[in-house]
């Protein structure tokens, strides 16, 4: 079934297709429509799950996290501020293995106060032990959002959908809805192999001394190194179901490229459209999507981008005081490489606060990354700042 949707009931639909047994809703802009869909499915009966009003969005967490810890499958949604107000207890979600799914909808961090989009606020989230899937499309939403339980609870972590404010939130696309029976087979029912029992009591949340904390770490960052393959596993066999494959990254006319573009969310799609005109007159141009940032697919990454001369990374975000975080996750996933194999990597910061990018902008920084080839390989700077008022 076709249905032309906005990509906050994308994200919606995702969840109701999941079964998913419990929601914590506190409304934010740009996100609100997520739970207020889900409201009405749960209202009306399409979905069986419990819908827990909250008073604030570290509240919707606490209430994931005690019924995750349950075994049931757990869900909220977020932006912003609201992400940021969770930041204490994402660390409980993710240190406890709990396989919560939340959207967040990427929105600026303030102040100022700011509803559009960019990177920040979930990016400021990157150390905190939940996986990062960013989507470009609506239908990539929907489809991210289903993946995203198995993944959670096939290697018991919690996983962030990232959608941008209003380019994806708030615009409607064509979006393919697959048959609640075809999702049932990709996705069971949760079993999980831990939970809070009165037959099988357990300790959860409990002290962990120096004797024992490292380990409960190593196996977290165990599990996020499994994320990697599993991911990879799960996106082939939706891929075999239903046609459509998102990996952690995409080459796109990569071939034979002397620069790469680099991008995530929806700046792809514009991305794409510029590198189909410059090979159309001959420029050897080419662009990598990436989806996963955490846990960050340095290997695949190394595969992709080795031999390449140059490589831009066009960043919706910044890390004051050291610049764009996509550029600097891949100059460090790079160093390793031999040095006639490890390309140059120009970092662009572009479309903070929802600032357009258009075609222009990023052509903009092609060229700039032309012109620092010429002049013997070095950028005026390590985060370059494109479409800003002179």
């Amino acid at each position: 079934m076709k249905k032309v949707m906005m990509g906050n009931h994308a994200v919606s639909w995702g969840v109701k297709l999941a079964r998913t047994e419990v929601i914590a809703a506190y409304p934010i802009t740009p996100q609100t429509q997520v739970v207020e869909a889900l409201s009405e499915m749960c209202s009306s009966g399409e979905l069986a799950a419990r819908f827990i009003k909250v008073e604030s969005e570290h509240s919707a967490m606490a209430a994931c996290i005690g019924a995750s810890a349950t075994g049931a499958r757990a869900f909220t949604a977020t932006s912003s501020q609201g992400l940021a107000l969770m930041h204490e207890v994402l660390h409980w979600a993710g240190g406890g293995r709990l396989p919560i799914v939340m959207a967040n909808v990427n929105r600026a961090l303030a102040p100022a106060w700011n509803v559009w989009t960019d990177q920040n606020d979930s990016l400021s989230q990157r150390d905190t032990g939940w996986i990062q899937l960013y989507c470009e499309s609506n239908q990539e939403v929907l489809d991210t959002t289903i993946q995203a339980f198995k993944l959670a609870e096939a290697v018991d972590l919690p996983v962030m959908v990232v959608l941008d404010a209003f380019y994806l939130s708030h615009t409607s696309e064509p979006v393919d809805i697959p048959d609640q029976e075809a999702v049932d087979a990709f996705l069971p029912r949760r079993v999980a192999r831990v939970k809070m029992d009165v037959n099988d009591p357990r300790s959860f949340g409990a002290l962990a001394t120096p004797a024992v904390y490292m380990e409960m770490r190593l196996r977290q960052q165990e599990a996020m190194e499994l994320a990697r393959v599993t991911y990879d596993e799960i996106v082939e066999e939706w891929g075999g179901m239903f046609g459509r494959r998102n990996g952690a990254i995409e080459s796109y006319h990569a071939e034979g490229a002397e620069i790469l573009l680099v991008t995530s969310g929806t700046i792809t799609s514009t991305s794409r459209h510029v590198v189909n005109e410059l090979r159309a007159r001959g420029e050897k141009v080419g662009l990598v999507k990436v989806k996963m940032f955490r846990p960050f697919p340095t290997e695949a990454l190394r595969v992709a981008l080795a031999g390449v001369p140059h490589v831009a990374v066009l960043d919706r975000n910044i890390s004051p005081g050291h610049g764009g975080i996509f550029a600097e996750e891949i100059r460090s996933a790079l160093y390793d490489l031999a040095p006639e194999r490890r390309p140059r990597v120009h970092g662009y910061i572009v479309g903070l606060g929802g600032r357009d990018v258009t075609p222009a902008v990023i052509e903009d920084c092609l060229a700039r990354t032309r012109a620092a080839a010429g002049a013997g390989n070095t950028p005026e700077r390590e985060d370059l700042w494109v479409g800003v008022k002179s």
